[in-house]
């Protein structure tokens, strides 16, 4: 399937993004609603509860950012989203912050949905990466990964998760960088696919997909 044959992939689908207060969340949002989604950014339990699909965005320090999970109640309802089986995406920080802690933030906690700490990046480069970068799919059977391998993507990031079984992309930057992780219902992106043009389109195309499966077995 080709970007072009794609017609409102989230059509009928209900995305709550989760609104902790830090930076700009409403890209995401934004970004699902035009592929026609309804997409609400929301800090609400039964809103969460309520939805087809769960998204985690984020900008700003990873210890600011979980004392604002915390504030909102967000990080249980992450929480137990997660162990709903519910689909859950991570974006940029919010992948991050899925993750066991950060250097960034020494001796904070994160949620605790993927083992390890999330590294400083390291090698002679620019900190933070803020370009495009390209893609190497180590998980080519993943389907958040379908027609990706190649593909440019937008980071704008200074640390990076380490390399586990869990990943399933990764690209070069002073070395390799995790790019995204994925296991069972949760999967995540280091890079800011809402502002990755239409490579970034087609990802977001393929999570509503899994969520529209996911929402069919759940009705079965």
């Amino acid at each position: 399937m080709r970007l072009s044959d794609l017609t409102e992939p989230g059509d009928g689908l209900t995305i709550a993004v989760l609104d902790y207060g830090i930076g700009n969340l409403r890209s995401a949002q934004k970004a699902l609603q035009r592929l026609g989604a309804t997409a609400l950014l929301t800090a609400d339990p039964a809103s969460i509860e309520a939805a087809d699909g769960v998204v985690l965005p984020g900008v700003g320090a990873f210890g600011a950012c979980m004392d604002a999970m915390d504030a909102t109640g967000l990080t249980e309802q992450s929480q137990l989203v997660a162990a709903s089986g519910r689909p859950f995406l991570g974006i940029c920080v919010g992948m991050q912050l899925m993750f066991d802690g950060s250097d960034e933030t020494p001796g904070r906690s994160g949620l605790g949905l993927f083992s390890g700490t999330v590294r400083r990046l390291t090698g002679e480069v620019r900190i933070p990466q803020m370009q495009w970068n390209k893609l190497e799919v180590t998980a080519p059977e993943h389907p958040l990964m379908s027609e990706l391998d190649g593909s440019w993507m937008y980071f704008v990031h200074s640390y990076g998760a380490e390399e586990t079984d869990d990943t399933i992309a990764v690209t070069e930057y002073g070395g390799r960088v995790v790019a995204a992780v994925a296991r069972d219902n949760v999967w995540a992106t280091q890079f800011h696919p809402e502002k990755s043009a239409d490579d970034g389109k087609r990802l977001l195309a393929n999570w509503l997909e899994f969520v529209a499966a996911s929402r069919l077995v759940a009705q079965a």
